[in-house]
């Protein structure tokens, strides 16, 4: 079963979130695959990770990308994992996904849109029903809060 973060943004969007988030799994030696809820946002994501300065350096590839099994981390609309990733993030996404094969789930959601907040406790239930661990994060002014 995979531990599973609910991260509800309040003061920033995930794409501002995510550099954070991304440069601690790979400081932790790990590999990410981030999944966006439109092919739009791939590419959008794409280009902010480019842009982000910190952490200063980000190595990732998106959908249609080169060599994306050596990728640290892939960025896709799909459930495509070319790079054998062990983490997942979610932005944009309304519906539970399966994540057995994940050893840590991040599901950002935006915290200033009620249907998005509505998506992310119908995610939570199933998750929570198919026995996956479960955590619920909230961003605060300054870092994050832990709630559960």
């Amino acid at each position: 079963m995979a531990e599973v973060g609910f991260y509800h943004l309040t003061r920033t969007g995930a794409f501002e979130a995510l550099p954070v988030l991304l440069g601690r799994t790979l400081d932790a030696g790990k590999r990410a695959v981030v999944r966006c809820g439109a092919p739009e946002a791939v590419a959008a994501l794409d280009e902010a990770l480019w842009k982000v300065s910190e952490p200063v350096w980000l190595p990732h590839a998106a959908t249609g990308g080169k060599y994306p099994e050596r990728q640290p981390v892939w960025i896709t609309a799909g459930d495509d994992v070319p790079n054998g990733a062990s983490f997942l993030f979610l932005t944009g996404i309304e519906e539970a996904l399966p994540v057995e094969s994940f050893e840590r789930v991040f599901d950002l959601f935006d915290g200033q849109n009620e249907a998005a907040v509505a998506a992310a406790r119908l995610r939570w239930v199933a998750l929570r029903d198919a026995g996956h661990t479960l955590a619920y994060w909230k961003q605060e002014a300054k870092g994050w809060t832990r709630a559960r």
